[in-house]
């Protein structure tokens, strides 16, 4: 067995670990569980840390338990939040989390037996229980007092919104969740982000209270970029772990457009290379920086487990085709859906197709039926200066015409002004 635990200490991970914990670990195989809540049909790289938690666990030699939080997802946690959410209905609940099992099962490697994964939905053991049940057997054990002294119930009573009776709970329900499989499944651990200490801490107490049991808590560091903006935030949301919800190329050019700062944290957290890869590549990183080797090295890794390798190949191709010297050709691989990610925030202009089939020369075509350019004037200026491509072909003279014979996919010509200026033509 791995010593986990040393494992987190080296990648920079760990933040709290309750007393004795790490010997719990080192002396057999013990199940451990993180809970992800449903709050949408998909994962983001928000959760990633976590996920990583788990695969090192198992790679440990422990059972990994991902709890998905059927019930406390209609509730909702205080932790590290001003506000309270929006509460869900069981079908939205049921939706996201059809999503994230599949999700969950690209990274761990599921079965009941010997270190298997095993995925839980709290609620199973929440549906059949009554209000009244719960105030008796749940909360008679913790004091309101031990409730309020948790940071993040004060934040919010101190706050302007304050908080209400249902998410003031939420403690109660996940110390339960904890106490439920540490009954039923010999769960000894559970493991969270740094602002779940709380929440963690009151499962181990209500374990000790109702059943005079031991259990054991882990929490990792919470994700921050060196700039100070959010880990996870870009100008158009978050960072998805479904395809269809943040393409492939995205995702990978998020890692790739990494600071040398963070990706020295991030390749750490977010990959399974050991200490001496990672410790070689950033010998080599630091030799010639700008070939961006740590950058690359974690946009293609985390890419390929989150995605697949033929998912990587397409994004380094698109990223060639936009920055480098690729091939038109490479667009007529993709669906028309692809093509419009891949120029997601490129000005793009309706063209007709009726009238491309007449054949339009370059002027008319970029400074009359579209506005690419202010003027035909432009147009001729930037064409005798060699600065104009159309699907990747230069233009070589202001008498050049388009057809629908130019058209990629039977849809789309691609407009380049200089190296890096597109233009997305879209033929209807």
């Amino acid at each position: 067995m791995k010593n986990f635990v040393d494992e987190l200490r080296w990648r920079g991970m760990l933040h709290d670990i309750m007393p004795n914990t790490e010997e719990k670990l080192n002396e057999a195989m013990c199940a451990g569980y993180i809970g992800f809540d449903p709050t949408a049909d998909s994962l983001h790289i928000g959760h990633l840390t976590q996920i990583m938690t788990l695969i090192h666990f198992q790679n440990a030699g422990h059972k990994p338990v991902a709890l998905v939080g059927g019930a406390t997802g209609m509730v909702g946690d205080p932790s590290g939040k001003s506000d309270e959410r929006n509460l869900q209905t069981e079908e939205m609940v049921a939706h996201n989390l059809a999503g994230m099992k599949t999700q969950l099962a690209k990274f761990l490697k599921f079965e009941d037996a010997g270190n298997g994964a095993i995925m839980v939905n709290n609620a199973d053991w929440f549906k059949n229980m009554n209000f009244l049940d719960f105030i008796r057997d749940v909360g008679k054990h913790i004091t309101v007092n031990y409730m309020m002294a948790k940071d993040s119930v004060k934040k919010r009573l101190e706050g302007e919104t304050g908080m209400s009776f249902t998410e003031f709970s939420y403690q109660l329900v996940q110390g339960y969740d904890f106490y439920y499989l540490w009954k039923h499944h010999n769960c000894v651990l559970q493991m969270g982000g740094s602002d779940q200490w709380g929440n963690i801490v009151t499962g181990t107490e209500l374990i000790r209270r109702k059943d005079q049991g031991t259990a054991y808590a882990i929490t990792t560091q919470l994700i921050k970029k060196a700039d100070g903006t959010k880990f996870g935030k870009t100008e158009s949301g978050a960072v998805w772990l479904n395809a269809e919800k943040t393409s492939p190329y995205k995702y990978y050019q998020f890692w790739l457009n990494s600071s040398d700062d963070d990706v020295k944290k991030w390749i750490r957290i977010f990959t399974l290379k050991t200490q001496e890869e990672i410790e070689a590549l950033e010998q080599e990183h630091d030799t010639a920086p700008h070939l961006r080797i740590l950058q690359k090295a974690l946009a293609e890794d985390i890419t390929i487990r989150t995605h697949s390798k033929e998912a990587l190949e397409t994004a380094i191709k698109t990223s060639e085709f936009l920055f480098g010297n690729g091939a038109v050709e490479f667009l007529q691989t993709l669906n028309s859906k692809s093509v419009l990610e891949i120029f997601e925030g490129v000005p793009q202009f309706t063209i007709s197709k009726a009238e491309l089939a007449d054949g339009i020369d370059v002027a008319t075509l970029l400074a009359e039926k579209t506005t690419v350019f202010p003027s035909k004037g432009e147009v001729k200026k930037t064409v005798q200066g060699g600065g104009l491509s159309v699907n990747k072909v230069k233009v070589p003279e202001i008498t050049s015409t388009f057809g629908t014979s130019d058209l990629i996919n039977n849809q789309f010509i691609v407009v380049q002004k200089g190296k890096k200026n597109y233009f997305l033509l879209i033929a209807e």
